[in-house]
């Protein structure tokens, strides 16, 4: 058919042009020939075509198309050029259109021919998928013709268009025409099924929902065309099935038969009726009237919440011991009808009467959905013994409006408490009490601290007191302080004292319990300040500075703060005021200081010390002031030197030289005199009267060297008489080294463990008199003092030391020396004690 109206379409346009450009004679068995037109009829061709469009579709049946076509090739003319020329002639040739799964193989489908035939002969050429490129040998040309045949039939789901370029040749191989494309459609037929995009359909609708309810949408896919028939698709529900079976016959879901939007029906939909629903789906093509596929589609109903939880039953009874906290009493059981373990299943308790002050708690158990009911806070059996519950179930989620009109459900729990024997209790822990550090012995620190809830007898008692300051009643629990408090006990830390207090219930099986006591102890002045130190040395020189001028004092005080500094010093005697003053440096030290030119010699200055506690404490000391001219480093000057330098009259350079080559001159000469009586005292040469020492090397005079100044050997009971010197004479006290004024050296000074220095001690003479009749006296006079000094061990005892005894095996060794001929003696044994001792035996042989 389309041959026949291709081939009018031919005779048609070779009338309308003025040159006939159709060859009508026929070249092949196909049904339509080839056309061939020139570029001047090209133009009138098309607006032909266009006008007999209607003419074609009514003869052909099929519509022609011309989208695709490339109108450089349909008007060549329109082209722009460089210059005039002369356009050439272009093959145009409508799309053609294939039907696929065609029986008629091989089918002719056009005839090409170029205009050059008649020049000479001409070879046709085609290029293009299915011809040369895959998929290969669908389409062939007849070289010689120009006939286009399809050799095999078309598929169109896997290609439904082809377009091919048609080529003529000379013998040569020259290009004859410009290329030529070809358009070939395939036309669809109905050889697919539709199929659906999923095996199984899966949805959910809410129970109750109202009919016209969308639940979910089937979906399904046809190969062919979608332009046409072949896939206009049609949807339906064959049947209908409920779970459990045959729980509702009507049918509730109904499909959009061209959307697959499946929708609920009827009323009814009740989930505690039917859970689910399978519903067997068929798709058709051609609408309804093709192919067909089959698939299936679930709906499950989903839970609302429409029913209220219930007690079964509604009365419980428990049990709680008194003071158990966290102890599970019971379970109470609310049922729901609803899906279980859904959110519409789960259940909330509550606790709405009956126990205001909160000792108790409910809770879900998740598994069952039971209540379980606690202990919360402790019971008190004295108190109250039974309790009276109502507790309420509710849903996690709230009821639904579709419900029926349901009430919440409550149930009575009634719960008596036991009774045990509980601990006595404390009315506070801890136990806090403030006193201050001076409160006496057998004072009343805190009374009333426990009770037992169940009336019993008790017994107290203190289990922890590391200084034992406290006691308790223990019939009463009243504690009182045994003994003084002492804040700088080590046990006391941030001013707090810490002690233990037990409680014991003295009936069967009784039960104890504890708490602790803090005592806070508070500052009290009890101790008086000490002045230190009590003696120094005061520098005559006023043209020193202040603190050697005067004798620097300071003060101690075992108190703290406030009790303790700031210090007031003062003179103790309204007539030393006259001569010496106090003058204050800061809190804590203050500068005794002389008001006249006072000589050299010692002073006893009555000095007063008070503290800044309330009421405020003060002690009293004599301060033993040495006035002398000071050296640079502060000390007292020899007399000597005193009376040198400290001459008010100058001294010339030349005197000073004179007066240190005499002190040195006179040095020699008392060495001199020492080394000469040195050798005269140990020995002289037999032979000569000459006093000369003899060598360092003599064995005799090397044996032992003593140096002594004494009586010799044998005066071995001489006494040392510095051993009876009084004590502050030869070291100072210790609390007086290292200050200033002081007039000792810088350095740490030796100090007995064993002699207690917080005792005064008595005056001890301090000069040996000049006088050796009243050496006796002297010594008594020190004996006495140190009879009854109570910071020193008795130094009274007689002490030897480097003694060797009278009793000595060895004898005296000054006989070597002492012999004045040494001819009586027989030193020939010294032979035999062996040749260590010949050149001794040589020495002593007789010349």
């Amino acid at each position: 058919m389309a041959g026949k109206v291709l081939a009018g379409l031919a005779v048609l346009l070779g009338f309308v042009g003025q040159k006939p450009a159709v060859d009508r004679t026929t070249h092949g068995p196909g049904p339509s020939p080839g056309i061939v037109l020139s570029s001047e009829e090209g133009e009138e061709y098309f607006r032909s075509t266009h006008k007999c469009t209607t003419t074609l579709q009514a003869l052909s049946g099929t519509p022609l198309r011309q989208d695709g076509l490339n109108p450089d090739v349909l008007y060549p003319w329109r082209a722009k050029s460089a210059g005039l020329g002369r356009v050439k002639r272009d093959w145009i040739i409508p799309p053609i259109r294939v039907s696929e799964n065609s029986k008629h193989v091989p089918e002719y489908l056009v005839q090409i021919k170029s205009d050059k035939v008649f020049s000479g002969e001409v070879i046709y050429k085609l290029e293009g998928p299915g011809v040369d490129q895959e998929p290969k040998n669908l389409f062939e040309i007849e070289d010689k013709t120009g006939w286009i045949k399809s050799m095999m039939p078309l598929d169109r789901e896997k290609h439904n268009r082809f377009t091919l370029k048609a080529f003529a040749l000379s013998l040569s191989g020259e290009r004859l025409e410009n290329p030529t494309t070809i358009q070939i459609y395939v036309l669809d037929q109905n050889d697919n099924r539709p199929k659906f995009i999923q095996e199984e359909f899966i949805g959910y609708v809410p129970e109750f929902s109202i009919p016209g309810t969308s639940v979910l949408t089937v979906a399904a896919l046809d190969a062919d065309d979608p332009s046409t028939d072949n896939a206009a698709l049609s949807y339906t529900i064959t049947a209908q099935e409920s779970f459990p079976r045959y729980s509702i016959n009507k049918t509730m879901f109904g499909i959009n038969n061209e959307t697959g939007v499946i929708y609920t029906r009827d009323v009814g939909l009740d989930r505690d009726v039917a859970q689910s629903f399978l519903l067997t789906l068929q798709v058709a093509d051609m609408s309804g009237l093709g192919l067909t596929s089959r698939g299936k589609a679930i709906i499950h109903i989903r839970d609302i919440n429409n029913h209220a939880p219930q007690f079964h039953p509604d009365t419980y009874s428990m049990f709680a011991m008194e003071n158990k906290v966290g102890e599970d009493l019971g379970r109470v059981n609310a049922t729901d009808k609803d899906e279980q373990n859904g959110e519409n299943w789960r259940i909330t308790y509550s606790i709405i009467r009956g126990d205001s002050a909160g000792n108790f708690a409910i809770r879900t158990e998740p598994n069952t959905n039971e209540g379980i009911i606690s202990v919360e806070k402790p019971l008190d059996f004295e108190s109250r013994a039974e309790y009276r519950l109502t507790v309420r179930a509710d849903n996690d989620v709230p009821l639904s409006v579709r419900a029926a009109s349901e009430q919440a459900h409550t149930a009575t729990v009634s719960i008596r408490v036991l009774n045990e024997n509980e601990a006595p209790r404390f009315y506070r822990n801890p136990i806090e009490v403030a006193i201050p550090e001076s409160t006496a012995p057998d004072t009343v620190l805190v009374s009333d601290i426990a009770h037992d809830p169940d009336n019993a007898k008790l017994r107290f008692e203190i289990i922890q007191d590391p200084e034992r300051w406290l006691m308790i009643n223990h019939e009463t629990g009243e504690i009182r302080a045994r003994k003084a408090f002492n804040i700088r006990s080590p046990y006391v830390r941030n001013n707090k004292y810490m002690a233990v207090v037990k409680v014991t219930d003295l009936d069967t099986g009784g039960v104890s319990a504890r708490a602790s006591l803090v005592i806070t102890l508070w500052e009290t002045n009890d101790f008086p300040p000490v002045l230190v130190p009590l003696s120094g040395t005061v520098c005559r020189d006023r043209t020193s500075d202040l603190t050697q001028m005067g004798l620097l004092l300071s003060a101690m005080d075992q108190d703290l703060t406030p009790h303790a500094d700031p210090f007031t010093f003062a003179l103790a005697d309204a007539d030393i005021a006259a001569n010496w003053t106090v003058i204050p440096l800061n809190e804590t030290h203050a500068v005794l200081q002389p008001l006249i030119d006072i000589h050299w010699g010692e002073f006893f200055v009555p000095i007063t010390v008070s503290d800044s506690g309330s009421p405020a404490r003060s002690s009293s000391a004599l301060v033993n002031v040495t006035v002398c001219p000071c050296d640079r480093a502060g000390g007292c000057t020899t007399m000597a030197a005193a009376a040198i330098f400290g001459a008010r009259v100058g001294i010339s350079f030349i005197a000073l030289i004179i007066i240190t080559a005499s002190a040195t001159l006179l040095l020699l000469l008392l060495l001199l005199a020492m080394a000469v009586r040195g050798c005269t005292s140990h020995s002289v040469r037999k032979g000569g009267g000459l006093l000369v020492c003899e060598s360092d090397d003599d064995v005799r005079d090397n044996v032992f060297n003593y140096n002594e100044q004494g009586g010799g050997e044998e005066d071995e009971d001489a006494f040392n008489i510095d051993l009876l010197r009084s004590r502050s004479d030869m070291v100072p006290f210790p609390e007086t080294f290292n200050q200033p004024g002081s007039g000792l050296p810088k350095r740490k000074q030796p100090l007995r463990k064993d002699a207690p220095y917080n005792l005064p001690s008595p005056r001890y003479p301090r000069k040996p008199p000049a006088d050796p009749t009243n050496i006796e006296d002297f010594i008594n006079d020190g004996l006495d003092i140190a009879d009854n000094d109570p910071n020193v061990p008795p130094y009274d005892t007689a002490l030897i030391y480097d003694y060797e005894g009278d009793g000595s095996l060895a004898g005296s060794l000054s006989s070597i020396a002492s012999i004045g001929s040494d001819e009586d003696q027989d030193y020939d044994y010294l032979n035999d004690w062996g040749p260590r001792f010949k050149k001794l035996a040589n020495m002593y042989e007789p010349r």
